[in-house]
């Protein structure tokens, strides 16, 4: 079963997703970038409050968007948003000569850190097997830009495939996040990654207005459907979204 991430940026969208069935809560800002970092006063309010009321439910944060050779920054940024109270750090890490050195620093903070690999540009096996290699809890692949194109725009479902079986044969959890909507539902089901990220389908209009709890039900309905199984309107997509709600 491929559990919903839901990204929120609020203590209401947080506990509105939680209540409509999202297994894993994810604390960002749209409004800054694919991975926009949250005040860690914001982080550490909305885990606690979290916390009171599903002790159990993930939580994981991004740090925000940084360059890979900002070592310094990233590196003091991961430990603040750990110790905020979260179960996981999200680090986005784009293919280029910086790669490599981030994965590593990244390996070796005290944080539990899942590496979000960044496949705009390309992304290449030999980096994934080298963060897979590394012991990591989880890690992901999603897209930088927001523009309308979707993770499969980017990587075809055969490579993603192996990828995702590089990092399982390690251990680590897997996921998948970028664009994805109604229309990658089949690809996504394919997959079976052991998450899927989501933060436009789950908003009433475009990623940087309200999370809609309607919507995150019927994602996690569509999610955990056999597969092979229908929707409630009786086709592969939920009733009434059509296939226009991407991340």
């Amino acid at each position: 079963m491929t559990a919903l991430l839901a990204s929120v940026r609020s203590d209401d969208e947080a506990f509105d997703a939680a209540r409509a069935g999202a297994e894993l809560i994810d604390l960002k800002e749209p409004n800054d970038g694919a991975l926009g970092g949250l005040a860690i006063g914001d982080i550490a309010n909305i885990a606690r409050q979290l916390r009171a009321r599903y002790p159990v439910k993930p939580i994981s944060a991004a740090i925000g968007d940084m360059p890979a050779d900002a070592s310094d920054e990233i590196a003091t940024r991961v430990i603040e948003v750990s110790d905020a109270g979260v179960d996981y750090v999200k680090v986005g890490v784009a293919r280029g000569p910086a790669a490599r050195r981030c994965i590593e620093q990244l390996a070796g903070l005290p944080a539990t850190v899942v590496p979000v690999l960044l496949c705009d540009g390309g992304m290449d096996d030999e980096l994934v097997a080298y963060t897979a290699a590394l012991g990591f809890a989880g890690v992901m692949f999603d897209t930088a830009s927001k523009d309308g194109g979707t993770l499969f725009d980017h990587v075809d479902v055969d490579t993603l495939a192996r990828w995702l079986r590089i990092a399982r044969q390690r251990g680590a959890m897997v996921g998948i996040a970028g664009a994805l909507g109604w229309a990658q539902l089949e690809q996504i089901r394919a997959l079976a990654p052991d998450v899927a990220g989501f933060r436009t389908a789950l908003c009433s209009d475009g990623r940087r207005s309200r999370l809609d709890p309607e919507r995150v039900a019927q994602w996690v309905s569509a999610l955990h459907r056999p597969v092979g199984g229908r929707g409630a309107g009786g086709d592969a997509t939920a009733p009434g979204l059509g296939d226009t709600a991407r991340q």
